[in-house]
């Protein structure tokens, strides 16, 4: 269901008047704003900065694997998200406002303990809608992960054909670079 414009840009004008004022990370989808309440820890924050330099060291110097700002922000469909990593040219991130979707390579998500189905529902279907080729999830909560492409259209929009599961400890392939999950941590198992 297509979210009329201007719904569009006054939920995206709710969240900039936010910026800063409340906890956590908020994102827009066509069910509205999404909130993820709970900071990211410390084994969350470790896995993206494990995953951008190991993906750093395969890729061609022309690209970066960015954790940063800004969001990739596709305005007809609705969505503002904000990947933990996006592999994307340096060119193209030198843009004012959001990044185009189209000018991302691979969408990459740690799955949060607060909202995992965000990570593995929300964003799988909306990077596909966005365009975006690859979305790679890891989930710190039970050290495996999965890897979507070939995006083809369906009946309720375009979403991934292909998806290839691992678990930590294998070799996995983002777009055409191949890195270790070796290593990469779990969080920690609740008492």
């Amino acid at each position: 269901m297509k979210v009329p414009p201007n719904r569009y840009r006054a939920m995206r004008d709710a969240l900039h008047s936010m910026d800063d004022t409340l906890p956590g990370k908020f994102e827009i989808t066509r069910e509205g704003i999404v909130h993820d309440p709970v900071s990211p820890n410390g084994h969350h924050e470790l896995t993206r900065l494990l995953l951008r330099r190991r993906l750093e060291k395969v890729m061609p110097n022309e690209l970066l694997a960015h954790n940063g700002t800004p969001d990739v922000e596709d305005e007809p469909e609705a969505i503002l998200r904000h990947p933990d990593v996006m592999v994307i040219a340096w060119e193209d991130l030198d843009t004012e406002g959001s990044i185009d979707p189209r000018t991302v390579l691979a969408a990459i998500e740690i799955v949060s303990r607060s909202n995992p189905d965000n990570d593995w529902v929300g964003k799988v279907r909306d990077c596909a809608l966005m365009g975006i080729p690859v979305y790679a999830v890891f989930d710190p909560r039970t050290g495996t992960g999965a890897v979507f492409t070939d995006i083809h259209p369906t009946p309720s929009g375009p979403r991934y054909a292909t998806r290839k599961d691992f678990v930590y400890g294998e070799d996995v392939t983002i777009a055409d670079w191949t890195i270790p999950t070796q290593g990469l941590p779990l969080y920690d198992r609740p008492t």
